[in-house]
């Protein structure tokens, strides 16, 4: 199937199946497509997870999964619900993956907002519960966090 025939949702689900597979990424993703993933620039969430930020041109999204599938195995990827309108397509789901250092285990839901002409990906972002997943490469506490005024800190 040529990518013009393509239509937005179908060239989504293309890609979340295909995020091992660079040929298959290299024909649904634009050459100058967005990336955001987690938050536009957080550089200490970076450290954690490099993956993070605002990426430019599709072989960042190579790299991106490259990386991501070197520091987690993949224990079940779940989009319960893919819609669209127009070039927008809107993913919601939940993932479970295990850290391969530490094989801590983390499940979270995660959103995807993207945006597709042409039957190729040419805005690409990515939610999910960032505390949990950073979390799985964590070898100590957190921090000390607080929020409330009034209370005390806590540890995480």
């Amino acid at each position: 199937m040529e990518n013009q025939t393509l239509t937005p949702i179908e060239a989504i689900k293309k890609f979340l199946d295909n995020t091992t597979n660079p040929d298959e990424i290299r024909k649904v993703v634009a050459p100058d497509a967005t990336y955001v993933s987690l938050n536009y620039s957080n550089p200490e969430l970076e450290k954690i997870m490099p993956w993070c930020g605002t990426k430019k041109g599709v072989e960042n999204f190579i790299k991106n999964f490259e990386m991501v599938w070197q520091c987690w195995t993949a224990n079940s990827f779940d989009p319960a619900e893919i819609f669209g309108s127009g070039e927008n397509v809107a993913v919601f789901g939940s993932f479970n993956y295990t850290s391969n250092v530490l094989k801590k285990v983390v499940n979270t839901p995660f959103s995807i907002f993207a945006k597709v002409k042409n039957g190729q990906i040419y805005y690409f972002q990515f939610m999910e519960d960032t505390l949990a997943t950073s979390g799985s490469f964590c070898v100590r506490r957190a921090g000390t966090f607080q929020n409330f005024p009034g209370q005390e800190p806590f540890e995480v």
